[in-house]
């Protein structure tokens, strides 16, 4: 039998090895667009669970372990792979419910719980991914635990299971058997399933290694005040072309753009480090003298933004009154995305997106913040909307999610809505102008990847088609007018082309009168600053 104490280090010890190998699970991600990739995901998710099994005693039940994990991970829960893994987990309470103890059968059971909630929640189950590592590892544990008592045992079976589902997820899964990589999901749960064992065998918790985020949250509080006037550490390395210029020339520039200007360079390669609000532009200028390794974009602002965040979640939640029918909740990224909702008439915005996939919890605070009846929440990106179905468990009030995918999107169901229909009208009326939109998003590639055959480099310029990988380019000019004419039909009549931090209000002008030109007078063309992180531009087609 395992004791509470035991099953709460096992855990944790989890959230640590997994944060430890955070960097190597995103790097597992197919799709070279920078995001909250899964490794971070779901290091976020079990990493709450964390902080509050911390502070449990050791004569504690197996249940209140249980219950305290399933708890602050699905509220912490970030993307779809931390949404599932906190289902998963959420199986350890329902089979564990008033056990001081447990032994291989609750166990059992409590795989069995969260793989089968777990494939519920998913509204197309694909199997090669976590989906399928944590069924066949669940599906061992129902055999193993008629034949043995000895969770160690037991639960090396069910690790071995596992890791042996996940190295067949690229036969599963043709994408990841062209990008040679395994499922990152998997790989988390894989990760974790094994310190688990490793505390089940009498091992020790691993000690965490000196990362960025636990850096960053080990940060005095008086750095919370800082103004932050460059919003993107990008930091990459450079091999040196034959015909490479003098790094100074490098150095002179960098400096025009942002701060903390660090440039190093020895006969073969450069290493790069400033803080700045153009990143693109300093991987464009990069491939310049070589070609790049290992670039590394993280939002300082969204960083600062999540340890205020998390001092504010130690407060009370202010739970507002009703003073209306119905109210809207958003997640944007952008001071221009962001008022465009609020123009719009969202009342609460939940900073977040593509960068950094935001909580249960955010949303849940949002919906509290929103006096309506009724909250419809945009999650606005695939990767979010999970956790905003999530956040319906825990709303005081009526709560509708619309599975919005793209800011676009969010923006055609917000026009659609109209305040003396009833909640069923709106839901339909709402979704069917969203799904009308068409979405362009370009961006640079994070990583050398291949994706449907073709071949990505790190700094290439990315076209997204509905969130689709579409072609790649060196130059936006041409990806833009690529991209605009792929996604524009004989019925578009508005194109609206948003504009993100990375690009300059004289390069945005000059992309509008461009794109203008090319579609001719029937269709109008907007212009919109977005101040979006990552994407260079997003655009909506209707």
């Amino acid at each position: 039998m395992i004791s509470g104490k035991l099953f709460r280090d096992a855990i944790i010890n989890g959230a640590v090895c997994l944060e430890n190998d955070r960097q190597k699970v995103d790097e597992l991600n197919v799709y070279p667009v920078p995001d909250g990739d899964t490794g971070t995901n779901m290091s976020m998710t079990i990493g709450a669970a964390r902080k509050e099994l911390e502070l449990l005693s050791d004569d504690v039940s197996v249940s209140k372990v249980a219950d305290t994990a399933a708890s602050a991970m699905l509220r912490g829960a970030r993307g779809n792979s931390g949404v599932i893994l906190s289902i998963i987990f959420r199986g350890f309470s329902k089979a564990f419910k008033d056990l001081e103890s447990a032994g291989c059968v609750h166990f059992s059971n409590a795989l069995e719980h969260g793989v089968d909630a777990a494939y519920k929640a998913v509204m197309k189950p694909t199997e090669g991914t976590i989906l399928t590592v944590a069924r066949l590892a669940s599906q061992t544990a129902q055999k193993i635990a008629r034949t043995t008592n000895e969770v160690p045992v037991f639960w090396k079976a069910v690790y071995d299971s596992a890791a042996e589902a996940l190295a067949k997820t690229p036969e599963m899964l043709p994408i990841l058997k062209k990008a040679r990589v395994v499922d990152a999901g998997g790989q988390g749960l894989v990760i974790i399933f094994k310190a688990m064992l490793d505390v089940f065998e009498g091992k020790s918790i691993a000690s965490a290694k000196g990362t960025a985020s636990t850096e960053a949250a080990s940060s005095d509080d008086d750095d919370d005040e800082t103004e932050i006037k460059f919003t993107y550490c990008t930091e990459c390395i450079i091999t040196k072309s034959p015909d490479c210029r003098d790094a100074a020339s490098l150095r002179a520039y960098l400096e025009t753009i942002g701060d903390c200007v660090l440039v190093v360079d020895d006969d073969e390669i450069i290493k790069v480090h400033v803080h700045t609000n153009e990143p693109g532009n300093v991987i464009q200028k990069a491939l310049e003298y070589g070609y790049i390794n290992l670039p590394k974009i993280e939002n300082m602002k969204l960083q600062h933004d999540g340890r205020m965040k998390e001092k504010a979640q130690k407060k009370k939640v202010h739970r507002t009154k009703p003073e209306k029918k119905y109210g809207f909740v958003a997640v944007a990224a952008g001071h221009g995305v962001e008022a465009l909702f609020k123009d719009l008439g969202a009342d609460c915005i939940v900073t977040g997106g593509q960068t950094m996939n935001p909580s249960t919890e955010d949303i849940i605070n949002a919906v509290y913040s929103t006096p309506a009846e009724t909250v419809f929440i945009l999650p606005n990106n695939k990767n979010i909307i999970m956790a905003a179905e999530q956040a319906v468990k825990f709303a005081d009030r009526g709560v509708c999610v619309l599975q919005t995918r793209t800011i676009p999107q969010g923006i055609a169901a917000m026009l659609a809505f109209d305040e003396s229909a009833d909640i069923s009208e709106n839901r339909t009326a709402m979704t069917k102008a969203f799904e009308k939109v068409s979405t362009g998003l370009v961006t640079f590639a994070a990583r050398d990847t291949e994706v449907d055959g073709k071949q990505i480099k790190k700094g290439e310029i990315i076209a997204l088609d509905n969130n689709k990988l579409a072609f790649t380019d060196k130059d936006v000019s041409r990806v833009m007018v690529k991209l605009v004419k792929k996604l524009v039909s004989n019925e578009t009549s508005y194109v609206t082309l948003i504009y993100g931090a990375d690009v300059t209000d004289e390069s945005a002008e000059k992309m509008h009168r461009l794109i203008s030109q090319k579609l001719g007078d029937k269709v109008e063309v907007m212009l919109v600053n977005g101040g979006q992180p990552v994407y260079y531009y997003i655009i909506s087609v209707e």
